[in-house]
């Protein structure tokens, strides 16, 4: 995944939510459309391919994405394992070079606008000049637009169209759904594949029991979000800090049975370091798996097989080092994308 490169005198990245004006400098754009969980490597083809065409054309190149994602609101009750929370999504996309993204509240007025007047929006509140969506996509009340209406509509408003065919990695088809089962199996090498880059968690370094402290393990315990599915179990990791800051580590996420139970919790622990941080954010992406989370029959079990966790992580790490897979940890702009 390229870094974006642009002149110092180039705009930053813009965010527009719904009732708000879209700049000028983003008007006539070449839009990129869809969900974009992951932001995996499907999706920046489809994101390379509007980048390309509005360069063509002179033009900005911008994403429209939708939140919350379009099965939370459809089923509520079945919590979907998202891949990159919204800021984390509108990080990639201005990294990977987009000037701009449009996030749509998807309620039920938007679920009930038919597909003629969804490329009507396109053509009217966004102005433009282009599109691009993935061979799958599907809009409008009960999903009846597909790729050809919406070729015809666009057609019809004078705006160009590019359908951008299924991509794949070894003969299997890349998709979110795929990531989400990887890494719900714990095969990190599969997900990451899939997505183009390490696949990474942001969240807010908390207190806890300090159990770790005193095992010799101190950890930097992160909660992540509710419907995160990732497979409990223990991972070879790496961590950024802040600018320039990056750690290699172990980690493991899950309900410690050896000892409570509890919440699922990521706890991060960083070779050959020591301070404080509590209440920072930092971002951990990670690089293979290691085992199963288990229970262990005493304190003095448990931190023996620690022992040999963190050997095996700094090996995984080093001949990670060596592979030179991309990694996006320390390289997203801090910036706040704020969340609607």
């Amino acid at each position: 995944m390229p870094p974006k490169t642009e002149p110092n005198s180039a705009p930053a990245f813009a965010v527009c939510r719904d009732g708000e004006r879209l700049p000028d400098a983003l008007r006539g754009a070449v839009v990129a459309i869809g969900n974009f969980d992951g932001v995996h490597r499907g999706h920046q083809v489809l994101l390379e391919a509007a980048i390309g065409e509005a360069r063509r054309q002179g033009a900005p190149a911008l994403v429209l994405t939708f939140e919350p994602h379009p099965r939370e609101f459809f089923a509520p009750q079945k919590p979907l394992f998202r891949l990159t929370p919204e800021a984390a999504k509108l990080a990639i996309f201005d990294r990977l070079g987009m000037d701009g993204a449009v996030v749509r509240r998807f309620d039920a007025a938007l679920a009930g606008t038919s597909a003629r007047d969804f490329v009507g929006l396109l053509a009217g509140e966004l102005g433009a000049a282009g599109v691009v969506v993935g061979h799958d996509f599907h809009f409008g009340k009960g999903r009846e637009g597909n790729p050809a209406l919406l070729e015809a509509l666009a057609r019809e408003l004078g705006l160009q169209s590019l359908i951008v065919p299924q991509v794949s990695l070894a003969g299997e088809p890349v998709s979110s759904s795929a990531i989400r089962a990887a890494l719900e199996a714990g095969d990190i090498a599969r997900a990451n594949a899939l997505l183009g880059y390490r696949w990474f968690v942001q969240g807010e370094v908390r207190h806890g029991e300090k159990r770790g402290r005193t095992l010799g393990f101190p950890t930097a315990n992160i909660r992540l979000p509710e419907n995160c599915r990732l497979r409990h179990g223990i991972y070879a990791v790496r961590a950024a800090l802040g600018a320039g800051e990056m750690r290699d580590g172990v980690a493991s996420f899950g309900r410690r049975p050896t000892f409570d139970n509890g919440a699922p919790l990521l706890e991060v622990f960083l070779f050959d370091f020591s301070g404080d941080l509590y209440g920072r954010l930092i971002e951990v992406e990670l690089v293979g798996w290691i085992r199963a989370e288990e229970r262990f029959p005493s304190a003095d079990a448990l931190m023996a097989r620690m022992n040999e966790d963190a050997g095996t992580a700094r090996r995984m790490l080093a001949q990670a080092e060596r592979g030179n897979a991309a990694s996006l940890i320390g390289k997203l702009r801090p910036r706040p994308y704020p969340v609607a």
